[in-house]
């Protein structure tokens, strides 16, 4: 038998050995992940038709990326509370934007039963990772209306896209502006609260700072803005960053 045979055969005899024992994954970045998908729109479809009324208790979960046993203890400490009605993920699923990653938190969260929406991370971004977010959650930029309150989330992770995108999408922000405003001229006080949920906030170094002002100027003109909602910084933070009153709050992974 030639050297070249030998050598052949012993490449072919490992290979199978791996595949035998699974230590080879096809693609770790492939968007086809089985199980459910488009979260965000079914999460907004049971929400907005639940019947919740104010008051509602929102609980948020930032940066969970790698810290999968914290995570679960985390959803079953709110489960077992028994008064969440709305979980609020700040972003970073994922550590490395992995396939694998974005399934090991959905199949999380999915098994306790809490609506959960979720916003895009500069992590979850790594490789094709906005395209599995995608497919597993949905579109980046969403909102809905429940219980009176406007909840927007918007990718700001402007870094990731080497400001060759829209981020944040204004546009997005400027036609849910005008479309939640016309709700409440058509039927005044349906909606009296808005939080806005985002990764990175202005003046961190993910977000376009060029247009920091700019985006302030149009989240205050949502009905009643309670707040913005941000994770990224893995600690509490809570300021007032415009000095205009609208608060920004720093979820802790």
């Amino acid at each position: 038998m030639t050297k070249l045979k030998v050598k052949s055969l012993a490449l072919m005899a490992f290979v199978a050995t791996l595949c035998g024992c699974s230590q080879l994954e096809y693609l770790p970045y492939a968007a086809d992940v089985d199980g459910p998908h488009d979260i965000n729109t079914r999460e907004i479809n049971r929400l907005q038709s639940s019947g919740l009324s104010l008051p509602i208790k929102i609980a948020v979960i930032g940066d969970s990326q790698g810290y999968w046993d914290d995570l679960d203890d985390c959803m079953r400490v709110l489960q077992q509370r028994g008064d969440i009605d709305i979980i609020l993920h700040a972003g970073d699923v994922t550590d490395f934007g992995l396939a694998k990653e974005f399934k090991w938190t959905r199949d999380i969260m999915e098994k306790y039963g809490i609506p959960y929406l979720t916003v895009i991370g500069n992590h979850d971004c790594v490789g094709n990772g906005e395209d599995v977010f995608n497919y597993i959650f949905g579109p980046e930029n969403f909102s809905l209306n429940v219980a009176r309150t406007h909840i927007v989330a918007l990718n700001t992770v402007a870094l990731e896209y080497d400001y060759s995108r829209p981020v944040p999408d204004f546009t997005f922000i400027e036609n849910d502006i005008r479309a939640v405003n016309a709700l409440n001229e058509a039927n005044p006080g349906s909606i009296i609260h808005t939080i806005v949920l985002m990764h990175s906030c202005p003046f961190d170094e993910q977000f376009n700072n060029n247009v920091a002002k700019v985006f302030e100027h149009y989240v205050v003109r949502f009905p009643q803005p309670l707040c913005c909602i941000f994770g990224h910084e893995h600690r509490w933070i809570e300021e007032d960053i415009f000095g205009d009153g609208m608060m920004y709050y720093g979820c802790p992974n």
